[in-house]
């Protein structure tokens, strides 16, 4: 039997494998596929093509597209704040992080053991932390350790006594802040003028 064409009409089967590959790529459309394949050759009908793809679309799952890995900035966020101030989502995601890399749930705890020395100001705990650490294969952290032992006393006493720093440290901020807003167009008298009078 032709098609009038005086050729055999070429059967839905015979572009089974193309079908098969566009499928997986995740075209369903019965429409667009018979076209693709009648640009092809196929000279059926388009009924046979959707009558053909039927089972194939009655085993098709929904399968949802799997969330973006977070970003650098997103998991160091996680593993700074407070526990108790992440959110459900935020909290599962650090717990997939840390079961999938042992170094990361290391991490965790030393930077969680850190910052109970800091609110909690338990500087005595300050060299047990950094031999924990640098019993642990973290480079980075290491590093952190190193730094802390150059000035240990100050570090231990900063993470021990109840005096700060802070204040001096926010008045430094906003007079230089005072500097980059006159652009250096200014002579000291102002500056000063405006650092004293400033409310």
């Amino acid at each position: 039997m032709n098609d009038g064409t005086g050729k055999r009409p070429r059967a839905v089967e015979e572009f089974a494998v193309y079908l098969r590959h566009r499928w997986e790529q995740g075209c369903t459309n019965a429409e667009q596929l018979y076209q693709e394949i009648k640009a092809m050759g196929y000279r059926g009908r388009p009924t046979t093509v959707r009558q053909y793809l039927r089972p194939w679309r009655a085993q098709t799952t929904v399968s949802l597209r799997p969330s973006p890995p977070p970003t650098v900035r997103q998991a160091t966020g996680w593993f700074l704040r407070n526990p108790d101030d992440l959110d459900t989502n935020e909290q599962q995601h650090l717990r997939a992080l840390t079961a999938a890399c042992p170094a990361l749930a290391a991490v965790r705890d030393h930077v969680r053991a850190f910052a109970d020395m800091m609110m909690n100001l338990r500087g005595g705990h300050l060299e047990r932390w950094m031999n924990r650490v640098q019993a642990d294969d973290l480079p980075e952290l290491h590093s952190f350790v190193t730094g802390l032992r150059r000035d240990f006393d100050a570090a231990k006493a900063g993470l021990t006594l109840s005096h700060s720093s802070g204040k001096v440290e926010g008045h430094v901020n906003r007079i230089k802040m005072l500097k980059r807003q006159m652009y250096g167009r200014a002579n000291p008298d102002l500056l000063r003028k405006r650092i004293l009078l400033a409310d």
